[in-house]
């Protein structure tokens, strides 16, 4: 792969070349590719190309069949009779076949197959043949039979999981018979279907990593305005984003409650939900600071929870935090050692006010009150925290969905109860420790 800071050494001798070396040099993917373009090692069945808008996915998929259909080293064994299947019958013809990186582009002329839109399928010289299908037609995958098959777009499928069941029956020539895909990811059935599948080998890339191919004007405008949402980290990080359906916090709600600043704030907490042990693998201390204005609207400031911290560590963040945004105390939980939390806190910084907080109820019926805040527009979130708003997401009537403990969210909930669901006379006793 050639680094993109040796491009004007590239320029200058792709310059002084013949016209057919500089073809054969442009067309040469291995130079070009970036790791996760590339086909892995292997005896896979499905690869799995998930990545952000302009991350390079199509460009990779039409290598890829191209690779197979010329038998080019290092993409496995070769394919005869190839699958095309998008979205509908344009979108294999315009992005697929026809597009800037279809694979009528990534051929060098003297190797390009012969695309005849007539009968929908192209003929490399070789005889190998792709065939162009309309995930919306599952019943036209039934009779074909092939070796290899190029998924585009597969989230977009209207009839998912149809055509790609269909597509599996047709895959039965060759030794191996395998499919790429390449798509942005939702967080669908199918898509979780075939992360599990022990044959499924996954490559994941970014936006930005392509960030050398896009208007440098695209890429910075995206970022500002999506970087962190769940839209950003979707179609610009390709990450699949979880939606769970009885959760207390819907990721639509969250969405709408963020806003780039505050206002002037009456009151900042830093909350703190200490983990019972520091071990590898133990739960996470929540470090969440918020803030509310005079009319009781709550702004979220700071996430700065993290994993595997012993309690000098978490309590010198904590009060690091505290500083930064001069808030006004620091509330912590001390139904796991309380004594410990206050001689700890007391050890960093004996002249940080503290409230101590104690959990008579379980964590669900806790975030009721503080969910029912967000339903009714008064919490903000300023800025992003990916890692807490998906904790929050993911919490429903039974907690989290794979039993863990939601130490941000538990931290998120302190905060916001301390500043405004709690009565002043029932506002937990300030300590200077």
């Amino acid at each position: 792969m050639i680094d993109c800071d040796a491009a004007g050494t590239l320029n200058e001798l792709i310059a002084g070349s013949s016209a057919h070396a500089r073809e054969a040099l442009l067309k040469d993917w291995e130079i070009w590719a970036r790791e996760d373009q590339l086909p892995p090692e292997g005896g896979w069945r499905n690869w799995l190309i998930l990545g952000g808008r302009g991350a390079g996915k199509t460009r990779a998929g039409a290598e890829w069949v191209r690779g197979v259909a010329l038998a080019r080293k290092g993409f496995g064994e070769s394919a005869r009779q190839i699958a095309l299947v998008g979205e509908s019958l344009a979108d294999v013809r315009e992005v697929m076949i026809e597009g800037i990186s279809g694979l009528l582009a990534v051929h060098a002329r003297a190797e390009r197959p012969q695309w005849e839109p007539s009968r929908r399928r192209l003929e490399w010289r070789n005889g190998a043949v792709a065939y162009a299908f309309s995930a919306d037609d599952p019943e036209s995958l039934r009779w074909p039979q092939f070796d290899a098959a190029w998924c585009d777009e597969l989230c977009k499928w209207r009839r998912g999981d149809a055509a790609f069941d269909m597509l599996q029956f047709g895959l039965r020539l060759g030794a191996n018979p395998r499919s790429a895909i390449t798509t942005t990811p939702r967080p669908l059935p199918l898509l979780k279907r075939l992360l599990a599948d022990p044959s499924t080998v996954v490559s994941r890339a970014t936006t930005k990593a392509n960030a050398f191919q896009l208007a440098p004007q695209f890429l910075e405008q995206m970022l500002a305005r999506y970087a962190g949402t769940r839209l950003g980290r979707q179609e610009l990080d390709g990450e699949v984003i979880e939606a769970r359906a009885d959760t207390l916090f819907p990721r639509e709600r969250i969405e709408r409650a963020r806003v780039g600043d505050h206002p002037p704030l009456a009151r900042i907490v830093v909350a703190i939900d200490p983990p019972v042990s520091s071990r590898e693998g133990a739960d996470a201390c929540g470090i969440v600071a918020a803030g509310a204005d005079d009319e009781g609207k709550v702004f979220v400031l700071a996430d700065e929870s993290a994993g595997g911290l012993s309690p000098l560590a978490w309590a010198s963040r904590a009060i690091a935090l505290y500083r930064r945004l001069q808030a006004d105390r620091i509330v912590v939980e001390v139904n796991q050692g309380g004594e410990m939390a206050r001689a700890v806190l007391f050890e960093t910084d004996a002249s940080v006010p503290v409230s101590e907080v104690r959990a008579t109820r379980g964590k669900v019926l806790r975030a009721e009150p503080v969910a029912a805040l967000y339903e009714q527009g008064r919490v903000s979130h300023v800025g992003c925290f990916p890692l807490l708003e998906d904790e929050m997401a993911d919490f429903g009537a039974d907690g989290l969905s794979q039993g863990r403990s939601p130490d941000r969210l538990d931290a998120l909930v302190w905060a916001i109860t301390s500043l405004v669901l709690m009565p002043r006379e029932a506002t937990p006793r300030m300590r200077s420790l």
